[in-house]
C-alpha cells in the first residue's frame, strides 16, 4: 500500500520509502483459517490447534524458514480485533510480536504496552495501514489476520503480496479467508513444502 501523495508545494520533497504490504496467514486445504464457535477458550474454534502446529509442533527446516520470514524485514502487524480478544491471554507478558500492531476496530481504545509489544486500536483496515506503514519506515506491513481484514486489504487494492501457509487439513466449516473475494490473477513467487505445511507466496 501506498499512502495518499501530499499536497504540492513549491518545495521538491523525497519521498520516504514504502515497505510491501503482505498478508501471511495459515489456510486449511479446503480454505478455513478458523472452525466453528471461535472464542477466548478455544481461538481457532473446532479447528483448534491443526492451522498453527506447522510452526510450533516438530517443524522440519523449510518450516522453520517459514515462520522466521514472517518477522525478518517487517516494522509493524495489523491484526483484527477479533485475533486480538481470543490471542491476548496466550501471548504472554511480552506480547509475543515484539514490534508495533495496529488492531482494526470498532471499539477504539488507549494502547496496551506488553514488553517490546504496543498494541495500537484503530478504527478501518486503511487508517491501521497508514499508520503501520508510517511506523515501519521503509520495512515491510504484515496483515496476520482475521480473513475480515484480509478480505478488506484486499477489496482496497492494498495488498502486495499473500504468504500461505496450506495446511493438510480438511475444517469443513467455519471463517473462510476468501469469502466474497472478487476474480484476480496472481503471480507465484515461491512455493516451498514443509512437513506440516506448503508455503507459497503470490504477488497481487
Amino acid at each position: 500500500m501506498r499512502p495518499p501523495p501530499c499536497p504540492q508545494s513549491g518545495k521538491r520533497t523525497r519521498e520516504a520509502p514504502v515497505g510491501k504490504t503482505i498478508v501471511d496467514i495459515s489456510p486449511s486445504l479446503d480454505g478455513y483459517v478458523a472452525g466453528e464457535g471461535v472464542g477466548v477458550d478455544a481461538p481457532f474454534g473446532t479447528a483448534g490447534q491443526r492451522l498453527t502446529a506447522w510452526s510450533m509442533e516438530d517443524p522440519d527446516d523449510v518450516d522453520k524458514a517459514a515462520a522466521r520470514v514472517m518477522f525478518e524485514n517487517t516494522g509493524a502487524f495489523v491484526i483484527g480485533r477479533t485475533l486480538f480478544d481470543v490471542g491476548i491471554g496466550l501471548w504472554g507478558e511480552d506480547g509475543t510480536w515484539g514490534m508495533p500492531v495496529y488492531v482494526v476496530t470498532h471499539r477504539p481504545g488507549p494502547d496496551l504496552v506488553k514488553g517490546p509489544t504496543r498494541f495500537s486500536f484503530v478504527t478501518g483496515v486503511e487508517e491501521a495501514l497508514r499508520r503501520a506503514h508510517e511506523t515501519a519506515a521503509g520495512r515491510d506491513v504484515v496483515i496476520a489476520g482475521g480473513a475480515s481484514v484480509v478480505q478488506q486489504a484486499l477489496a482496497g487494492g492494498h495488498v502486495d503480496e499473500l504468504r500461505l501457509h496450506v495446511v493438510p487439513e480438511m475444517v469443513g466449516g467455519g471463517t473462510r479467508l476468501f469469502e466474497g473475494a472478487s476474480p484476480a490473477s496472481l503471480v507465484q513467487v515461491s512455493a516451498a513444502a514443509g512437513r506440516g505445511a506448503v508455503h507459497v507466496t503470490y504477488r497481487v
